[in-house]
């Protein structure tokens, strides 16, 4: 099993130094890799309903203001030299040429450290603040469209593209990016479309448990979606092993278990044993990349516990 870090970008109490302290340690331990989540500006007032959970969006005001990612993401690759970086990326939400641009520059800048974890937005209100020029509910297929163009533009000399939402002849392209044919694609989303994105065109899939309308939250749910995948790839001529699997949480204390309300252990709470027996168990399902959380107030305590799981956890459950 492959883990990714994550850094608190957003909020009141961000803080540029301790994400770089994070993104080193993270970096200096052998994590597979560093990850920023996307949040480029909220509206005052929201109608659209948040895929998680109970629909609620959480935080409020300055809680739900965040530095823009693949800012983020460039000022971490200069302060690490191994760990992979993997912004969140809102597709629709930037002109694609620009993104093209910026995504090319940090895989350049980070000699081809970049994962691109994306999605198509839920935020219709954000949407419209961006002024992004497509409809809303066509962002999907827009989505499609603007990774069929990177890969033409990474590619191609003198890059061409002709679809129904975005058009370009007459250009050269330059940099590359250093990964060839491109930096890979993880495709975020629960629902069947984004399943068919991530048989098509990804070459990561990373799904969350918690969207109230396309639920993963028991084993077999999650086995349809994984089926539901594999599926879709060899019908498109892939090899559906091929595709890694971002699923599911680590919370690590330092060996402490979170119990339920019916005292149970909460999954992948506890000893570096009973952790990697919950790894193991997602390994079975074809879980490839886990996310590690590691609560903590300050930033010597959460350098510790990511310390601690790298000595206690990777001999077990690490890849």
């Amino acid at each position: 099993m492959k883990f990714t870090v994550g850094v608190n970008v957003g909020g009141p109490h961000y803080d540029p130094a301790r994400m770089g302290a994070i993104a080193r340690q993270a970096d200096a331990l052998d994590f597979h890799s560093v990850g920023a989540a996307e949040r480029l500006i909220m509206p005052r007032v929201i109608k659209s309903q948040y895929p998680r959970g109970s629909g609620a969006i959480p935080g409020v005001g300055s809680a739900q203001n965040t530095l823009e990612v693949l800012s983020v993401v460039s000022f971490l690759a200069g302060q690490t030299s191994r760990i992979r970086l993997m912004p969140f990326v809102v597709m629709p939400y930037r002109n694609p040429l620009l993104a093209a641009k910026m995504l090319a520059t940090i895989d350049v800048l980070s000699n081809g450290r970049l994962d691109i974890l994306l999605g198509v937005g839920w935020n219709r209100e954000e949407a419209r603040a961006l002024m992004v020029p497509t409809p809303f509910d066509k962002r999907g297929a827009v989505t499609n469209e603007y990774l069929r163009a990177f890969v033409t533009l990474w590619n191609e000399e003198y890059p061409e593209f002709q679809g129904k939402y975005l058009q370009f002849s007459d250009v050269e392209f330059a940099p590359k990016p250093v990964q060839r044919p491109h930096p890979p694609f993880w495709i975020g989303g629960e629902s069947p479309a984004a399943i068919r994105r991530a048989a098509t065109l990804g070459d990561g899939w990373s799904p969350g448990a918690g969207n109230p309308q396309f639920p993963l939250d028991t084993t077999d749910q999650f086995k349809q979606a994984v089926d539901s995948l594999h599926r879709r790839a060899a019908a498109a001529g892939r090899d559906p092993g091929a595709i890694a699997i971002r699923f599911g949480s680590i919370s690590w204390t330092g060996g402490q278990a979170v119990t339920g309300p019916d005292g149970e252990r909460a999954p992948f709470t506890g000893s570096a044993e009973q952790i990697a027996a919950d790894v193991e168990a997602q390994a079975q399902l074809g879980v490839t990349h886990m996310t590690l959380s590691t609560p903590a107030e300050s930033l010597d305590h959460e350098l510790e516990l990511l310390a601690s799981f790298a000595e206690q956890v990777f001999p077990l459950a690490g890849d």
